[in-house]
């Protein structure tokens, strides 16, 4: 309903917050116990009595050291090339610039095993660019913890550039363009101006891609192979454990269940919200 002037009319009824219209009550509360149980699953099955002697094992704690480090590793990695992509993308002009973003958002829809593929048969030692690394610097990647890194930001590096694509499109391009008017070059603009304003985005980029990274199998395997204390992450402990003892897998599963939940806990309310 519009007034005379044109305007629209308000109408006396305040939509009172907090309260769920009843058809999207039960899919929400669906898609929540479909999120959860599993969780719960898992914490009603784990030995809790045998725990400590499970834990006692050195081969869980070297593995968790390695997916740890690993993840770090591999979140530095996305930091380093998906901070200056996020701008090329939002903020360029350059041909190609749609295929770029496809292209960045492969490794989301890839299977992880595909993707492990596809790095063998470039960075392998008989692969594309592999050979020379090789041959020219003596560089083997493949089954090695080199090799986890490169799997892991592999799959990790995506999540750190949509987020960050998506704030830069989001921030008001006033203030730069008021800088740029002032005679400040774009180098001056991106640390001065934009950078600081992204901080949050970039830091829960770097969350997501930490978080993925940490939980990344497929690619790994592949990749990099499953070699206690070189290669074999806890996900790839998990897996291998599953086959021979479940009660030893489920406490693995704990384990990296306890690490995830324990940085989003400490993190999300901080960081995502002032995405």
């Amino acid at each position: 309903m519009t007034d005379q002037r044109g305007g629209v009319r308000r109408s006396g009824r305040r939509l009172k917050q907090g309260r769920a219209p009843i058809a999207l009550l039960a899919p929400s509360l669906l898609g929540l116990a479909f999120l959860t149980l599993p969780v719960i699953g898992l914490l009603v099955r784990t030995p809790w009595r045998s725990l400590s002697g499970e834990l006692a094992g050195t081969d869980t704690w070297t593995a968790l050291r390695l997916s740890l480090e690993c993840a770090t590793a591999a979140t530095g990695v996305s930091l380093v090339l998906g901070v200056p992509l996020a701008w090329l993308l939002a903020r360029t002009d350059m041909p190609g610039r749609g295929v770029a973003r496809a292209l960045v958002t492969v490794p989301l829809v890839l299977p992880p095993v595909v993707g492990g593929m596809a790095l063998l048969l470039v960075l392998g030692r008989n692969g594309i660019l592999g050979i020379y690394l090789d041959r020219w610097f003596g560089v083997t990647l493949p089954f090695t913890t080199t090799g986890v890194i490169v799997a892991e930001s592999f799959v990790a590096l995506p999540f750190l550039v949509i987020t960050v694509e998506g704030a830069l499109h989001a921030l008001d391009p006033a203030i730069e363009e008021a800088a740029a008017t002032s005679g400040a070059d774009r180098w001056q603009i991106f640390r001065w101006i934009t950078l600081p304003d992204l901080l949050p985005a970039i830091a829960a980029g770097a969350v997501l891609s930490w978080a993925r990274a940490l939980g990344e199998f497929g690619a790994t395997i592949t990749f990099a192979g499953d070699f206690p204390g070189t290669t074999q992450t806890m996900p790839l402990a998990v897996y291998l454990a599953f086959q021979t003892d479940p009660q030893s897998a489920i406490v693995l599963s704990l384990v990296l269940l306890a690490v995830s939940v324990t940085l989003l806990a400490v993190l999300r309310d901080r960081l995502f919200t002032r995405v």
